[in-house]
């Protein structure tokens, strides 16, 4: 399962930093949605030893969810994000309109909360837990420049 193909992964190998690595994994069954969270990360920049922590949401609450980001701030080298997966209200964002447009709406909050100098890509994905549908976007720095 999830925890157990994460065992054999660690941070990313790029000192000092040592990027942690995150995962997410969705269960969805007769319409009721479960999903599990990870953060694979150094223990204070030293390579020898790796922190594992994983999450797992079982009938989430409507409308929030949770997230995990790369770095707590700004450092030399970086530090890795620390607590639990924080929670953000999605209400306000995900009510009215189409499914399209309520993922784009989505999208574009969650870039413009990342911080623009350290921001990269963001893949973001509605499912229809009824239908099983997806609708996905991707957003690359590289790309927008």
């Amino acid at each position: 399962g999830f925890v157990e193909a994460l065992s054999t992964r660690q941070f990313e190998p790029d000192p000092p930093n040592y990027t942690p690595r995150i995962s997410a994994l969705l269960h969805i069954r007769n319409g009721e949605l479960r999903y599990m969270m990870s953060i694979l990360k150094s223990d204070e920049q030293d390579p020898a030893s790796n922190l594992r922590y994983y999450y797992d949401y079982e009938l989430p609450l409507a409308g929030k969810g949770r997230f995990i980001h790369t770095y707590e701030s700004d450092g030399d080298p970086l530090p890795s994000f620390r607590g639990e997966p924080e929670i953000i209200d999605l209400t306000s964002i995900c009510d009215g309109a189409d499914a399209q447009d309520r993922l784009d709406r989505f999208t574009d909050a969650v870039w413009g909360a990342l911080n623009p100098d350290n921001r990269v890509s963001l893949f973001t994905r509605f499912i229809d837990l009824e239908t099983g549908q997806t609708l996905t976007r991707i957003v690359n720095r590289h790309e927008q420049e």
